[in-house]
């Protein structure tokens, strides 16, 4: 065998047989291979998550295939491909929407690719909507298996790749403005922001029309009961933390959310109020 690890990544969730099924077929074309399970819980359709989400693995990832699936324009005129990195070390496999393109470029970018849309190795199917089974699985393993790049699609030029479209936060003045990127499972809410972009002790963070104090801090028990941290996380980029209690759901942000972040010289603030006219008795 050339690789003898398949790192799989999808949207499929696993109430359906999908991910079992794509699975099966790969062992049954490459049986020893060892069959790594990313994560199946990407939003349906989310490939900005999907991608972000192979970037965060990307690196500690074993070298080898990777086979990636988030594909809501399958069946359509969309590209499939296969992508070499590091001359070889490891090959991407999926379809051509931006979804590999975060990974790829994080270790170092393209070196080969391959449009594998009608790839030889493409499975006979009565229908075309499901090319994690048909293409993407049996084309990951029989890279494994031993097929050269060139004998699973035809050569194209690596340029022409699908980038993907990432956000990058903004200075307005004091402020940075940013977004999530991202909120796992226990509420901790990723931003588009460098550990070295946070130059102070204590930021307000203005999310909507609402304000909230927020404190740098180096992990999670060192903030204090409903109080925001701002930490550098396990991917190296600043999140939203709050100590044992769920940032994302107190702060009533999501994926997608604009955060600012300015300066403050005190760790008190700021709520948004409205004043009345003091009524006479």
């Amino acid at each position: 065998m050339r690789f003898d690890t398949i790192s799989f990544l999808t949207d499929y969730g696993l109430r359906d047989e999908f991910v079992g099924v794509v699975k099966s077929v790969m062992w049954s074309i490459a049986p020893a291979v060892r069959i790594v399970d990313v994560t199946h819980d990407v939003t349906a359709h989310n490939t900005r998550a999907g991608g972000l989400a192979l970037a965060r693995s990307a690196r500690y990832l074993n070298p080898g295939v990777v086979v990636a699936v988030v594909d809501p324009g399958v069946g359509s005129t969309r590209r499939a491909v296969a992508v070499e990195v590091g001359d070889g070390e490891s090959i991407l496999v999926g379809p051509d929407n931006g979804l590999l393109a975060p990974a790829v470029a994080l270790v170092g970018g393209a070196t080969a690719a391959v449009d594998i849309t009608d790839s030889p190795y493409r499975l006979e199917a009565p229908g075309p909507t499901f090319d994690g089974r048909d293409l993407f699985g049996p084309v990951g393993a029989h890279l494994c298996a031993g097929a050269a790049l060139d004998e699973v699609g035809t050569p194209i030029d690596v340029s022409k790749l699908m980038p993907a479209v990432v956000p990058v936060s903004e200075r307005d003045g004091d402020t940075l403005r940013c977004e999530v990127l991202w909120v796992d499972r226990f509420g901790n809410a990723q931003l588009n922001v460098d550990p070295d972009e946070l130059e102070h002790a204590h930021y307000s963070m203005q999310i909507g029309d609402r304000r909230r104090p927020g404190v740098v801090a180096t992990h999670f028990e060192a903030l204090g009961s409903g109080e925001v941290g701002l930490i550098t996380d396990s991917n190296g980029m600043v999140a939203l933390v709050m100590n044992r209690a769920p940032a994302a759901a107190d702060l009533g942000i999501s994926e997608g959310s604009e955060v600012h972040l300015t300066p403050s010289s005190r760790p008190g603030v700021d709520t948004a109020v409205s004043l009345s006219p003091r009524r006479e008795p």
